[in-house]
């Protein structure tokens, strides 16, 4: 499918398995974990469907990972779910998935994990300050959390430009300290917090009854689990830089996200255990109310170190691993041409990356990325639902195909997977209507794109056959 419109240069394969569960890990755990827990108390209302709905988010992840294992084990590429879209569908639909990658998705929350860095980094130093403003042009005010958003997205872009290693030692690093930290504030939580077990019994829940059921609320609270869990997919889009693939990515996919899970799980416990459910409920900032209510109001710098360390933890797999898709996009003809050149000195995709940059960097300094990213979650899990179903029509198309994996509980397992998203898909059209609706127009916004790039490929391809026949 390539039109092999890149450079003799290629990706090496430099990342371990270690590396690859660490990458997935820390793509995961970014600022959704420490945010989220308000809206998931609001829909759950009970302590014991605030705590479940983790597991059923984990549950339901792990179900479209092992079919993602076997298509990245048969398809070791750049670009991951990109390249199995592409398989199953064809390159319009891949490319629509491509667009809402690279203009919301990874752009959105690279912005937003910038912006969440910049903001506990002006908490922690207050020179630092985020609200700060540096100078004013007309209706923008350029602020110091702006320059620190920026500032950390050029750093780890040039880390990642400098060479695959460079990029994953920064990440590694980053997510050591991600780890440490978490554990910290979960062992100190139940060794010397001052929480109560007493906020885990039904008698001690008077949430927000709210309007919902019991199954629209389990629905609603996942758009948050899913965003928060959201990232697992970044290990197959750098699945052309994997050692031994067939073997590694299945192992990172499943272990990390088990990994992932033990540690949400345990979070969101010290935080029933800190504060009740009505509390929760009404805490935008659920884990510094958290680290109060055990530690004292001293607490709440050391936290937001945390947070800080873990956005930018998270920065770093997403900028890695973002700038893959439109590589193998550009390789397909149907993105800008340049960016299927890697660089021959570092083998990374740099010209991929500083476009990546540029343009989080706008939507950073525009503010809109936080209710566009709300808007394309929809899109996400329908984006992974199709994906699974690929599995197949490629068990249909390419029978004889290798498939150094094949996906655990195969046909049961990604059925269940595809009924599920569908029914969630139905519930978040009801409940969610606007941001579902919209999710669906910003991708669309792609097609016209799509037929200019598919346009020049093509005139491309006629313009070096009509040359070739001239020196015949």
């Amino acid at each position: 499918m390539s039109s092999n419109l890149s450079n003799d240069t290629k990706l090496i394969r430099g990342l371990s398995l270690t590396d690859s569960i660490l990458l997935l890990a820390s793509g995961i755990i970014g600022s959704g974990i420490f945010l989220t827990a308000k809206d998931i108390a609001a829909s759950t209302r009970f302590p014991w469907l605030f705590l479940g709905v983790w597991v059923i988010g984990l549950a339901v992840t792990l179900l479209a990972a092992f079919a993602f294992a076997e298509l990245g084990a048969m398809f070791p590429e750049a670009g991951g779910q990109y390249v199995y879209i592409r398989e199953a569908y064809g390159d319009f639909v891949a490319f629509l998935y491509g667009w809402m990658i690279f203009t919301v998705s990874v752009g959105g929350t690279i912005a937003a994990l910038g912006a969440g860095f910049a903001e506990y980094m002006g908490t922690v130093f207050p020179a630092l300050s985020a609200d700060r403003a540096i100078f004013v042009a007309g209706g923008f005010t350029l602020t110091r959390g702006h320059a620190v958003a920026a500032g950390s997205i050029v750093l780890l872009t040039l880390a990642n430009i400098f060479g695959l290693r460079k990029g994953a030692i920064l990440q590694n690093v980053a997510t050591w300290i991600k780890f440490a930290a978490i554990g910290a504030f979960v062992i100190l939580g139940v060794a010397f917090g001052k929480g109560s077990w007493s906020h885990y019994a039904p008698s001690a829940v008077s949430g927000p009854a709210g309007t919902l059921s019991v199954f629209s609320g389990i629905g609603v609270a996942l758009i948050a689990v899913f965003w928060a869990y959201d990232g697992w997919v970044y290990i197959t889009w750098v699945a052309g830089e994997v050692k031994d693939p067939q073997r590694n990515l299945p192992r990172s996919l499943i272990g990390g996200l088990l990994l992932v899970g033990v540690l949400y799980i345990a979070i969101n416990a010290i935080y029933l255990y800190a504060l009740p459910m009505t509390e929760i409920a009404a805490q935008p900032a659920v884990a510094q109310a958290a680290a109060g209510a055990m530690f004292g109001a001293g607490a709440a710098r050391w936290l937001a170190l945390m947070i800080a360390i873990s956005c930018f933890g998270a920065m770093a797999p997403c900028i890695m691993t973002g700038a893959r898709v439109y590589y193998a996009m550009a390789e397909d003809g149907v993105f800008f041409r340049s960016l299927a050149r890697v660089s021959p000195r570092w083998h990374t995709p740099a010209g991929s990356l500083i476009l990546q940059a540029i343009w989080s960097i706008a939507l950073a300094l525009s503010g809109r990325y936080d209710q566009l990213f709300t808007y394309v979650m929809f899109m996400m899990v329908l984006s992974y639902a199709l994906t699974v179903f690929a599995i197949f029509i490629l068990r249909r198309k390419r029978p004889d195909a290798e498939r150094p994996y094949r996906c655990t509980g195969y046909p049961w397992v990604p059925a269940l997977y595809v009924i599920f998203s569908g029914i969630w898909s139905i519930n978040a059209v009801v409940e969610r209507t606007k941001e579902s609706l919209a999710g669906v127009g910003i991708v669309l916004l792609g097609v016209p794109f799509y037929f200019y790039w598919k346009r020049q490929r093509m005139n491309g391809v006629a313009a070096l056959a009509a040359e070739q026949g001239q020196h015949r």
